[in-house]
This record gives structure tokens, C-alpha cells and sequence, in this order.
């Protein structure tokens, strides 16, 4: 892997961070008004026909993509992203972005600390003791015991766990399929699932509430393509760590948009966290 595409991989997982988080902030805006559900269901019917128009332009089409060894463990993939979707955008709306992001940043701690029992990869000492640390960087933010906790802080750090069992289900299924087969996986199954447990949420939409659900559409095709490209130019291990831009930026949305706050304990608490989880990284690419 050259230099120069390394380079490149870093300027695209950047700009697939960005993207994300408008993702994340049109989220938050519609979530006010409209079902979680129903939002997430329409996202995933657009999300449904991008991967299959990708699977149909490649060797072999649909066929090829959907054909897997083990379906169960691509069905549980995608419904826990689906879950995971609905309960991330949930906390948006009861917490906005910046808190709501600084808990989630605590993904890949718990992608370290579950990769023992269900992967069977070992986790030494110095991992162990980052997880740690990130851990109190979680309970900085969450402030347990310091007036009445909020319940809801909690919803985020759901939705972090989901999304840690759903990467590590990821690299599981990765020792049989492909990456296509996968996305293709994820895709479909998310979208039938949001439409079965989703269509009974359906409200209509005003013309600004549509514009604002097309650009979402738009935003997650987009942020998939763009995630795509970053990994086909540059090994995951030297992109991942810039992953943490979408904290950056999705901050700066709640700031400048929603007048959200931060918070000095969710400023530390967040610091925590990242660098917690950059020694992760690192300890991970250093083992590889």
C-alpha cells in the first residue's frame, strides 16, 4: 500500500465522517416531528436498492452477492444495524448530537473487550487496561451518582454496544463471504425488517419534512460509497482512527444548528474515550 494512497484513504474516511454527521443531524431534525421508526425504514428502503444496484453492476449480479453460507449470521448482522440505527437516532432526539456522539465513541472499547468471547481473539493486558480507562472516560460523560441521572444517557451506549457486536458479527462472516456478499446482507435485511416493524408508524410528510428525507437518502448512499472507496484505496488499520472526525463534526452541527452545549464532563469524558480507543487501534495494528 503506497503512501499516496494511504493519503487518500484519510482525505475519503474524512469526508465519509462529514457526511455521516449531516446524516446524523437531518436525523435529529426529522425525529423531532416524525417516528423513528418510519425515518429509518424510508432510509433503508433507499439503502435496500443503492446495494443492489451495486451488486447488479458486479461479476456474477444479485445472485453472486446474496449467495452465503451462513445466512443466519448475515440476517443477525443487518438486524442489529437496523436496531442499532433506530436506537442511535432515538438518542439524537433525546440528547442531541454531542452527548449522544460522546457516548457512542466508546464502540470500539467494546469491540476490544467482546473480540475474546466471541471472536476467540486474545485481548492482553494493555488493551485491557485502555478499555478501562475508557470506561471511566464513558462514566465522566454519563456522570452517574451527581444529582438525578439521566436514564437516556443510556440509550446511546445501547446503540454503541449494538454497533460493536454488529462489526465483530462483521469480521466473523468475513472468514467465509465477501465484503459485497455482506453489504448486500445488510442492506436487504435491514430494509425488510424496518418495513415490517416500521410501516405501522407511517405518518405523512410535509414537503419540507420530504426534502429533508430525500437529502437523508442521499447522505447515506453517499456515506456508503464514500466508506467503500476509503477501504479499496487504504488498509482499514491506517483509516480507522480518523473514524473519530464524525464526533468533530457532528459536535459542530449541534453547536451551530441545534444550540446544543458541551458540557466540561462530556469534553473530558470524550478525550477519555478517544484516546482510550486510538491506543486500541494502535495495539490492534501492532499485533496484525
Amino acid at each position: 500500500m503506497t503512501e499516496q494512497n494511504t493519503r487518500l484513504g484519510i482525505l475519503l474516511m474524512i469526508a465519509t465522517t462529514l457526511v455521516f454527521a449531516a446524516q446524523d443531524g437531518i436525523s435529529r431534525h426529522l425525529a423531532a416531528d416524525y417516528p423513528v421508526l418510519m425515518i429509518v425504514m424510508i432510509r433503508y428502503w433507499f439503502f435496500a436498492l443503492f446495494v443492489i444496484a451495486i451488486a447488479a453492476r458486479k461479476a456474477g449480479g444479485v445472485g453472486n452477492a446474496a449467495r452465503t453460507e451462513q445466512p443466519v449470521v448475515q440476517i443477525l448482522r443487518g438486524v442489529i444495524l437496523a436496531a442499532e440505527i433506530c436506537v442511535m437516532v432515538k438518542g439524537f432526539d433525546l440528547l442531541g448530537l454531542v452527548e449522544s456522539h460522546a457516548v457512542f465513541v466508546s464502540y470500539p472499547l467494546l469491540v476490544a473487550a467482546l473480540s475474546g468471547p466471541i471472536l476467540g481473539e486474545a485481548v492482553g493486558w494493555r488493551r485491557w487496561s485502555a478499555i478501562g480507562v475508557g470506561f471511566v472516560g464513558v462514566m465522566i460523560v454519563l456522570q452517574p451518582g451527581f444529582g438525578v441521572f439521566a436514564i437516556e444517557a443510556l440509550v446511546p451506549l445501547a446503540a454503541a454496544l449494538m454497533f460493536a457486536v454488529y462489526g465483530l458479527l462483521t469480521r466473523y462472516a468475513a472468514r467465509k463471504d465477501t465484503s459485497a456478499t455482506s453489504f448486500f446482507w445488510t442492506g436487504v435485511t435491514g430494509c425488510v425488517v424496518m418495513t415490517i416493524v416500521g410501516i405501522w408508524s407511517w405518518t405523512p410528510m410535509d414537503a419540507g419534512a420530504s426534502a429533508w428525507m430525500a437529502l437523508l437518502c442521499l447522505t447515506g448512499a453517499l456515506g456508503h460509497y464514500l466508506l467503500i472507496r476509503t477501504y479499496e484505496v487504504a488498509e482499514a488499520s491506517a483509516v480507522q482512527p480518523f473514524a473519530y472526525f464524525q464526533l468533530v463534526f457532528a459536535a459542530l452541527i449541534g453547536l451551530t444548528i441545534f444550540g446544543e452545549t458541551i458540557k466540561t464532563n462530556v469534553a473530558i469524558g470524550a478525550a477519555i474515550v478517544i484516546a482510550a480507543g486510538l491506543f486500541t487501534l494502535w495495539r490492534e495494528r501492532r499485533q496484525g
